[in-house]
């Protein structure tokens, strides 16, 4: 069989992955068309279809997806061993994706990388807040952040955040007139403001500890949500008891919008840790944000 051109190699990977050939066109430099002659070309010379075509977009074959994922580990090992190349710049370069949630992104990665930024102007930063468990790797970020026992034992993970204590707050308006709670199983006779994970079909209970053992419960309530600000917005606007991190809760507890309760069956979850695949060569940039993050 002929030589197979590498760059033929990397217009198919980059068209696998944005699933798209007017995507990865623009990001080739090349017109659409030629970008669909070479990847005829590679499935003419290897004897085999790669991309499967329609109206909807492009997807891989079989054979295709067994070609990506032998190659794409190549290809990233390929960039790695060039971006070590500019070690020695007096400014590193380079985007670093991390995959995390609202709380994190919020308290602990953005003060922290947000002086980093400056100093680096060249560092470009990509935080997704996604509260499903994804599979970094193949989704292609630099590093994920989740609490401790969250954390794939795949991975290296590195501590960036003390412990994660939950508190239940409601606001004085929804309180007035009703009875405090004065254990979690109270909560049942009151409007509980939920969550529900993309990971799981059902909402998430809430989880309290008695005599250093944890338990859950599932409440009811007229609200629903995604993200953990809406949870808090909603126990401000006065809906009823939401369930969130202690730091979140702070100021508005101090400024008198929210009042504290069950405090004793609180659960302390472990702290927030970076995590990313160990056979993975760190950038100068993911290097400097990891040391960022670690201190």
């Amino acid at each position: 069989m002929a030589k197979t051109d590498f760059n033929h190699l990397q217009a198919f990977l980059l068209v696998a992955r944005e699933r798209s050939f007017t995507r990865a066109a623009l990001q080739l430099g090349v017109s659409q068309s030629a970008l669909s002659h070479t990847i005829r070309g590679l499935e003419a010379r290897l004897g085999v279809r790669l991309l499967a075509r329609t109206t909807r977009g492009v997807t891989p074959t079989e054979a295709g997806e067994r070609l990506f994922a032998s190659l794409s580990s190549h290809y990233e090992g390929i960039e790695a061993g060039l971006a070590l190349l500019n070690e020695g710049r007096d400014k590193p370069a380079g985007t670093v994706r991390i995959s995390t949630h609202d709380h994190a992104a919020r308290m602990v990665l953005w003060p922290k990388l947000s002086p980093l930024l400056k100093q680096y102007p060249d560092i470009k930063l990509e935080l997704n807040i996604n509260y499903g468990l994804i599979d970094i790797v193949a989704e292609r970020y630099d590093a994920g952040v989740r609490l401790g026992d969250q954390v794939a034992k795949d991975m290296i993970a590195v501590r960036i955040s003390p412990d994660v204590r939950m508190v239940v707050v409601a606001s004085p308006t929804y309180l007035q007139g009703r009875a405090l709670p004065q254990t979690p199983q109270d909560l049942a006779s009151h409007q509980c403001i939920n969550m529900r994970l993309p990971t799981y079909d059902h909402v998430s209970p809430w989880e309290f500890m008695q005599d250093g053992r944890t338990f859950e419960l599932r409440l009811d309530g007229q609200c629903i949500f995604s993200t953990t600000p809406q949870k808090l917005q909603a126990a401000l606007d006065g809906h009823g008891f939401a369930y969130v991190p202690e730091d979140l809760a702070a100021p508005h507890v101090a400024a008198g919008q929210l009042r504290r309760v069950l405090d004793e069956w609180s659960a302390t979850f472990a702290g927030y840790h970076l995590y990313y695949p160990s056979r993975r060569q760190a950038s100068p940039a993911f290097a400097l944000v990891l040391d960022a993050l670690r201190a």
